[in-house]
């Protein structure tokens, strides 16, 4: 009966979460995701889907976390051993000598040798009673820091999932507006050769060659920024990869998927902490630290431990296991701390404290998860239109641009004039090209703030689901160091 019982808080799952009233973006789409788990596979993009496969497998931070889980796995373990007996064996030749000249005339004695050999072979058994609970509660901590690490091993997992896609999106949007501007640097070397034949012809001026010049020398001027900005993003691409950084360079010439962008179902508020494994792991955390104030307060109670040795003890070989050479003991002690100068009532405070600031942890984690999702919400939001408006703006663009082909080819406006609109297209283009690119990376930030790239665990009836509770009451230490151990 005593074993069953165990000190300190009982962990219960906290209250649910108030979430208001949903999404503060108006037109948001409460509809389920579909199939989080692996959004890029939605996309249709199979360079992508190599990408993030191959991180999946090879990524060394993944591998880092799952070292880290094999870490609290084998903690969890040890601590579970401490609740069986302990048992060894041993077998030992003692050859000693005694001196005459002590206490005891070793050599007057008869049957007493000065020297002697001992033979001795036996075991040894210890086991501690765990009688108000310390070791049960030592379990329940290790299981539930195990369950976080495995939380934090998942939620880099959706890290790294979102930086090759943020990679590979900046990578190929780089790519597609270098290819824009180099087209727009050719129109603009066109019309630079055209103004400075009018002007060998005196139909246009040296201000005019100046003002060409210096526009196709602004255009000239962006393109190694942008060459660096696809390079840097492909040469991250083959770290997270987990490969030298020159890996996969052979995508700076490799053209994206097109990728069509449309507002994404997100669910509700609520459904984002069942996701997210940073909260799932902040609770986790909580449940842990509950149980290590049950372990500090075990030590205000007394300790049985037994003990059980036994074996052979003789000074020939020929009577080593005789009956007669039999050795054997049996040591039930209780220990209790009765005097420690408040040591173990100031841990129980430490403990408590810690168990406050574990509580608070979650509540950030809760309120961060909610704000990560809000805030990625209202980007994707921003970007889709602005993505909308630029569409628009080109396709007016494309339009006009038709028109001036149109009258160049009847002789109703000059070259000049047609390059000029040609330009105006590739700015159109590059900025559309540009927004595209923006809200690309907006939708990875919405997916990762989501929880997507990773399954949640169904909810299990003896482990809280990261989407309850704030409300968790951390009992005083004045109440922890008097109550009577619970069954």
């Amino acid at each position: 009966m005593l074993t069953a019982c165990a000190v300190g808080p009982d962990y219960d799952a906290p209250p649910l979460v108030a979430t208001g009233d949903g999404w503060s973006q108006a037109d948001t789409v409460t509809s389920a995701p579909t199939d989080l788990a692996r959004w890029w596979s939605t996309l249709g993009d199979p360079v992508l889907e190599r990408l993030i496969d191959t991180a999946l497998a090879a990524n060394l931070d993944l591998r880092v976390a799952a070292a880290r889980i094999d870490e609290a796995r084998a903690l969890r373990d040890r601590v579970a051993g401490e609740q069986l007996p302990t048992a060894g064996a041993s077998t030992s030749v003692n050859r000693r000598r005694q001196s005459e000249n002590g206490p005891l005339p070793i050599g007057s004695m008869p049957g007493l040798e000065t020297t002697q050999t001992i033979y001795d072979a036996g075991f040894d058994a210890a086991w501690e009673a765990d009688l108000f609970g310390a070791k049960q509660r030592a379990l329940e901590g290790a299981g539930a820091q195990l369950q976080a690490v495995e939380a934090d091993a998942q939620g880099v997992r959706m890290r790294i999932v979102a930086e090759v896609a943020r990679a590979w999106f900046t990578a190929a949007g780089a790519g597609q507006e270098l290819h824009t501007q180099q087209a727009m640097l050719e129109t603009l070397e066109h019309t630079l050769e055209l103004v400075r034949k009018r002007q060998a012809l005196g139909d246009a001026s040296a201000s005019d060659v100046d003002t060409a010049y210096a526009q196709w020398a602004a255009v000239h001027a962006t393109l190694p920024d942008i060459q660096a900005r696809q390079r840097a993003a492909v040469l991250s691409l083959g770290v997270l990869l987990g490969a030298p950084p020159e890996h996969e360079l052979a995508l700076l010439n490799t053209a994206a998927t097109p990728l069509t962008l449309l507002a994404l179902p997100v669910g509700e508020r609520a459904d984002v902490l069942r996701r997210r494994p940073d909260v799932l792991a902040a609770e986790r955390r909580l449940a842990a630290s509950m149980a290590d104030i049950g372990v500090a307060t075990a030590e205000l109670f007394p300790k049985l431990s037994i003990g059980i040795g036994g074996g052979f003890q003789a000074l020939a070989t020929g009577d080593w296991f005789n009956s007669s050479s039999t050795r054997f003991s049996i040591l039930p002690l209780i220990s209790w701390r009765l005097f420690d100068g408040g040591r173990v009532r100031a841990e129980i405070r430490a403990r408590e404290a810690t168990g406050q600031q574990a509580a608070l942890a979650y509540e950030q984690a809760v309120l961060t998860a909610l704000g990560d999702a809000e805030r990625a919400l209202s980007d994707y939001h921003a970007g889709l239109d602005a993505l909308g408006r630029r569409q628009a703006a080109l396709k007016a663009t494309r339009r006009s641009h038709d028109h001036a082909k149109a009258r160049y080819a009847a002789g109703d406006i000059a070259l000049v004039e047609l390059l000029a609109a040609e330009r105006v297209l590739y700015e159109a283009e590059t900025a559309n090209v540009h927004a595209h690119t923006t809200a690309a990376v907006q939708l990875v930030a919405l997916y990762k703030a989501l929880g997507g790239g990773w399954e949640a665990p169904a909810t299990k009836s003896d482990t809280a689901t990261p989407a309850q509770g704030l409300g968790v009451s951390i009992p005083s230490h004045a109440a922890n160091a008097s109550a009577a151990p619970r069954p």
